[in-house]
C-alpha cells in the first residue's frame, strides 16, 4: 500500500473517529482496510457524498453504511433519543453524518495537495441495497465498529 493511499485511509479514519466521538458519544474501533470487490452495501442504512476537485481534474464518493442497530444506535445517541426505526429522522442524521466526515476528510486531504469540494448526500436504505460510485477505481473499504454495531465507510477517488 502506498503513501498517498495509507493517507486518504488516516484521513477518513480519523475523520470517522471524531465526527461519531464528537456528535454521538460513540467510540470506534477500526477494523482492517480493504479493496471492496463488489457494489453491494454491508448495512442497511447508506449515506453517499460526492466531491470534486474545482479544477474539475478528479472526483470521487464516499459513503457511510451502517446496520440497522448500529444506525439507531447512534443517532438516537446523537439526538439524545432512543430511536426504534429507520426512518426520516434516522435517514436525515445519516446524511449529517455523511457530510460532516467527508468535510472533515476533505479538509486534511488538502494537506495532501488533494482539494475537494463537497456535493449533498443522499441516503439509501433497506437491506441488500448496492452503492455505485462515480470511478471504475478501487474501492478502499474501512470497517469500524462501535458498542452499537458495525459501519463501513468507502472512498473512491477517479
Amino acid at each position: 500500500m502506498n503513501d498517498t493511499i495509507k493517507g486518504i485511509i488516516a484521513q477518513f479514519v480519523e475523520a470517522t473517529t471524531s465526527v461519531l466521538k464528537t456528535m454521538a458519544m460513540t467510540e470506534v474501533k477500526v477494523g482492517t482496510p480493504f479493496v471492496k470487490q463488489h457494489a453491494g452495501a454491508q448495512g442497511d442504512v447508506t449515506g453517499v457524498i460526492g466531491f470534486s476537485n474545482p479544477k474539475g481534474k478528479s472526483r470521487g464518493t464516499m459513503s457511510l453504511t451502517f446496520t440497522t442497530a448500529s444506525a439507531l444506535g447512534i443517532v438516537g445517541a446523537m439526538l439524545y433519543e432512543e430511536q426504534s426505526e429507520i426512518n426520516d429522522v434516522v435517514t436525515d442524521a445519516v446524511g449529517e453524518l455523511t457530510n460532516m466526515i467527508s468535510g472533515q476528510a476533505r479538509k486534511g486531504l488538502v494537506g495532501m495537495g488533494m482539494i475537494f469540494e463537497g456535493a449533498i448526500p443522499s441516503v439509501i436504505t433497506g437491506a441488500g441495497h448496492t452503492i455505485r460510485h462515480v470511478s471504475t477505481s478501487a474501492i478502499l473499504a474501512i470497517p469500524f465498529e462501535t458498542q452499537h454495531g458495525a459501519l463501513m465507510v468507502e472512498v473512491c477517488f477517479s
